[in-house]
């Protein structure tokens, strides 16, 4: 790897500063309207492959122009309006350039959900889009932290730097991304964004290869990607420029945080072949400290483009290896009103039942052997990914394009699962699941490092080991033919997807003290001698799984954009998906099998195992239609209005097809249609962009795995209406940035009969785990010049747990600060999270069925505060 990064050095120095710079140029300096120079400016030649990118001090220069030859610069960037310069080559021309901001930056041009790149107010979608100077401002922790500031985006951000959930406009899950897709550069990271402890930000890592991102709800999303009725969410990363460009960041944090970040992009060949390379390394001790690196590893990106007349083509490299804790719900108390308060001996803020003191697990196995696995790897993805892009215009109306990538996932998944609730020692040696004592005067508790006898008023409860490996692969293509007339811009595209998931899951229950830092604890029957427990382990490979689930994916579309007026537009689109999904799964008999190794020991005498059981094997197909229309009217130059309806779809989630293998006919496709208003105004001191959505969402499943290892198995209807508000004000030195979803997601066609013959009837019931009310607002001033302050207030209304909205998870506020000061090309930041230590819950147990009403319950609450410091310089 040092070898070729030096070759690549070598060429940019040696080659790129070697060629011949003859003829006219262009040059000057790009400043904004208070006089700063702005950096990162991408000027282009019309036309033409050339350009240039403005440096720290927003200088550019393109040489080598033709002598009395016309060109038309076209100079753009994130945030500002783009602006046209027609210029005569008569001689050397110094255009200098003020920019005019673009609050919601609705004369960018964006690519994401779209045949035929548009502006935002050009297009009719409800999409947001962040560069890098957004992404830097609001310091995101995680990708899923970035994601918040999204409109209509319920985001769970306390699980950590990965393993978070999205609910998209209303649409009630299990979790994950299961109705968004996340994309790099146009493809997904993973076809499937919701597998089992697989979640897509588990494969995504943000750092300073990203120049931008671009997120949309609904709208054309189903027509451009498979499963995605609820958005695509796209990071498109840095290709590299005529000029040698780079960045160099470290941040470190009251965490125990240290993170290198660096990139680099230049040319090779001026115009003709460009580079990019960067990435990051980052090691803490988790904002909840488990006692041992929460999280340690790094990434790499590279990319190289070629570009000639007509095109350009782009190979690319991805190499993700980190490792990243997992937070689950920890024990909390709740007061006479279902508010949560921290529960004694445990830290509502920082807190975690992950714990050194039982990191490693070695268990013995039926046919012999031990199962071992080391919590402090925890989440951890090694992923390899390559692909590459081709565009090529065939002629003045036909144009190529076709990208491909290749992931291959390596995961060793360990997390410390939090299963029931805290119980008093009596109570559990009483009615624990299995082997339960007669007398609980019989039950003797003790430490397994030490031996002492727990103190009679220490609470105890399960934290059970979740073991998981999946081996994990996906191959993606998508070919595009477009053909721009005068006034139709019509796209032919076919899509071809194949990924496959092996994974293999053994679960060990743990019996610990509830506290910080919990401890391995040992019980025995003193009446009979018989312990039940192995070293502080309750219960053996209480759950194996040996499963399968592959899918196969072709779909046609196609997407016309037809320009009735320059004022006017209309946009259809259909997708034809023809997907194949197959598998198989293990009939792993729960509870049944007794290892016969342990003396006097209960621990090995109920293993769920898939030694010597046969396996079911299954296929379900999938043939759906997806379709859009909008109008998007022009009213004046910044001002736009909007209409859409679209149909889009989800195929059933994996857990759908292992809980029903033995007869899919029990699952269907998940439909949902969306209407949708919107309205788009920016000026240079307001932008607004409002949309008015109902959704009808038809055969929505419900998953979660429960204690017992089963899953709810459940199928319901709910139907959406909202409003999504983005908005942005500014003046002199002051800014304001609000975004605010306000809806209603409700059940509909939600009753029946419960595993245990009971009956249950959700009609009306609010969608769990998804608030009415949610908004952000964020004020920023400019103290001075390149000192600048920000606060920002984040609100999360009430919400449920459960279907049957008898777990209320209460309201909550979040409030962050910091701060900024620029000194020509450094730049220093400080930002400190959850500033007064709130206790927001995210989510009750969904494996339990406590309640936050209760005395003690199961919660997962978001990080407590943190602070970090950075310094980055740009070269």
């Amino acid at each position: 790897m040092r070898t070729r990064l030096c070759i690549i050095l070598f060429l940019v120095f040696g080659i790129g500063d070697s060629i011949a710079q003859g003829g006219k140029s262009v040059s000057g300096t790009i400043k904004d309207n208070k006089g700063i120079p702005v950096i990162g400016v991408n000027i282009v030649l019309e036309g033409t492959n050339r350009g240039a990118t403005s440096d720290f001090d927003g200088e550019y220069i393109i040489n080598n122009l033709e002598t009395n030859a016309t060109y038309v610069l076209i100079i753009s960037s994130v945030g500002f309006k783009t602006v046209r310069e027609e210029i005569v080559m008569a001689d050397n021309i110094v255009r200098d350039i003020v920019l005019e901001e673009d609050l919601l930056s609705l004369d960018e041009i964006v690519v994401t959900g779209s045949s035929n790149p548009r502006t935002k107010l050009e297009s009719s979608v409800a999409i947001t889009t962040m560069g890098v100077k957004e992404i830097e401002q609001k310091a995101p922790q995680s990708t899923a932290d970035l994601l918040q500031s999204v409109p209509g985006f319920v985001v769970e951000t306390s699980g950590g730097e990965v393993g978070n959930n999205l609910f998209a406009r209303g649409i009630p899950s299990a979790g994950a991304y299961e109705f968004v897709q996340i994309q790099e550069d146009g493809l997904p990271v993973f076809e499937d964004g919701a597998l089992q402890f697989a979640n897509a930000d588990n494969w995504y890592r943000l750092d300073e290869t990203v120049k931008r991102m671009e997120a949309i709800r609904g709208g054309s999303a189903s027509v451009f990607a498979t499963n995605s009725p609820g958005g695509i969410i796209n990071f498109i990363s840095k290709t590299g420029q005529n000029e040698l460009i780079g960045r160099a960041k470290m941040t470190v944090g009251d965490y125990g945080l240290f993170r290198t970040d660096l990139n680099i992009g230049g040319a090779i060949i001026e115009d003709k072949l460009l580079f990019n390379i960067g990435g990051f390394y980052r090691v803490d001790q988790g904002i909840r400290d488990p006692g041992f690196e929460a999280n340690k590893g790094g990434q790499m990106k590279f990319n190289l483009t070629y570009k000639f007349d007509g095109g350009y083509a782009r190979i690319h490299y991805k190499k993700l290896d980190d490792r990243n804790l997992f937070l689950l719900p920890i024990p909390l108390r709740g007061d006479s009103n279902g508010n949560p308060e921290e529960f004694e001996g445990f830290d509502a803020n920082y807190g975690t039942l992950a714990s050194r003191n039982f990191s490693r697990l070695r268990v013995p196995q039926i046919g012999g052997g031990f199962f071992e696995r080391d919590l402090e790897d925890g989440v951890h993805p090694n992923v390899d990914a390559i692909g590459g892009e081709l565009k090529y215009h065939i002629s003045d109306v036909v144009s190529v394009k076709n990208t491909f990538r290749n992931t291959s996932i390596d995961l060793n998944y360990n997390a410390i699962f939090s299963t029931g609730g805290p119980n008093t020692q009596a109570d559990f040696a009483t009615g624990t699941t299995q082997f339960p004592l007669t007398d609980a005067a019989n039950a003797e508790y003790t430490y397994v490092d030490t031996g002492a006898a727990l103190n009679p008023n220490t609470l105890v409860m399960r934290a059970d080991h979740w073991a998981i490996d999946k081996d994990m692969s996906n191959f993606a293509n998508n070919l595009a033919f477009s053909f721009n007339f005068e006034k139709i811009n019509v796209t032919l595209g076919y899509y071809y997807s194949n990924w496959k998931s092996n994974q293999y899951w053994n679960w060990s229950n743990y019996l610990v003290d509830v506290s910080d830092n919990p401890r391995l604890v040992n019980l025995v029957d003193t009446s009979t001698g018989i312990s039940r427990t192995y070293n502080g382990i309750e219960r053996i490979t209480w759950l194996e799984r040996d499963a399968q689930t592959k899918g196969r994916l072709n779909a046609l579309y196609i997407d016309a954009e037809v320009n009735f007026t320059d004022n006017l537009t209309a946009n259809f689109g259909l997708r034809y998906d023809d997907d194949k999904y197959s598998g198989y799964r293990d009939n792993a008999r729960f509870f049944s099998t007794d290892l016969g190794l342990l003396p006097d020991n209960t621990a090995d005498d109920a293993l769920t195992v898939v030694d010597g059981n046969p396996y079911t094997y299954w296929n379900y197909d999938v043939d759906e239609l997806s379709y859009t229309t909008a109008l998007n009217y022009k009213l004046s130059d910044n001002m736009a209005i909007y209409a859409r309806h679209s149909h889009g779809f989800r195929s059933p989630i994996e857990e759908s097809y292992y809980d029903n293998a033995s007869d899919l006919s029990a699952i269907e496709v998940t439909e949902v249609d969306q209407s949708e208003l919107g309205f788009k105004y920016s000026s240079s001191n307001i932008g607004i962009y409002a949309n008015f959505f109902y959704m009808n969402m038809d055969n929505i499943a419900f998953t979660d795995i429960l204690a017992d290892g089963t899953s709810e198995n459940k199928f319901a209807d709910v139907n959406n209406i909202g409003v999504e508000l983005e908005a942005n004000a500014k003046y002199k030195a002051f800014a304001v940035e609000a975004n605010i979803t306000v809806q209603k997601p409700e059940y509909d066609n939600f009753s029946g009969a419960n595993a245990d013959g009971t009956t249950f009837n959700y009609e009306g019931n609010s969608a769990r785990r998804i608030p009415n009310v949610y908004f952000t607002l964020r004020p920023q001033v400019e103290i001075i010049k390149d000192l600048g302050l920000y606060t920002q207030w984040s609100y999360f209304g009430k919400k449920y747990q459960d279907e049957a909205n008898t777990t209320e998870l209460p309201a909550f506020n979040v409030f962050n600060a910091g701060a900024y000061y620029k000194i020509k090309n450094l730049r220093f930041g400080f930002d400190a999270s959850n500033l007064f230590n709130e206790i927001g819950l995210t989510e009750g147990n969904p494996r339990g069925t406590t309640n936050a009403n209760d005395d003690v319950f199961l919660a997962r609450p978001i990080l407590g505060r943190a602070y970090r410091l950075s310094v980055a310089i740009d070269f």
